[in-house]
């Protein structure tokens, strides 16, 4: 089993941009698909960015799609979350996540998710 630890959340201002990695340790993190996951204040985890083990699809919130991006370095056994044109609504705790079996279908669900990161948190201010 990997473990996942987030780093690079900060406080950024609207408009700005800020890049939250997440490196696993462990078993080789290539054979895991990745998610990040967010909690804002009040509000239930929801789904941000999903990444396929071998990189090859992507699929994001409706809320996020095209000022977000999600990456990976297997080299490296990171994934990344690049996030520009932030908004104070993107405000939250955002938690990277691993399963090592998933389908398109269900790539949405925390619960589908074996393995969580402690999360990292990321503030927008207007």
């Amino acid at each position: 089993q990997v473990q996942l630890v987030e780093s690079g959340g900060g406080l950024v201002q609207a408009g700005g941009s800020l890049r939250v990695s997440c490196a696993a340790s462990g078993r080789t993190f290539s054979s895991y698909h990745a998610g990040w996951f967010r909690q804002g204040p009040g509000k239930e985890r929801e789904f941000v960015a999903y990444l396929s083990r071998g990189g090859g699809s992507t699929y994001y919130a409706d809320s996020v799609k095209g000022r977000f991006t999600i990456s990976r370095d297997n080299a490296e056994n990171t994934v990344y979350l690049q996030m520009n044109s932030l908004k104070p609504e993107d405000t939250a705790v955002y938690y990277c996540a691993a399963t090592s079996s998933i389908s398109i279908a269900t790539m949405k669900f925390a619960s589908r998710y074996d393995v969580w990161g402690q999360g990292t948190q990321v503030t927008v201010s207007s």
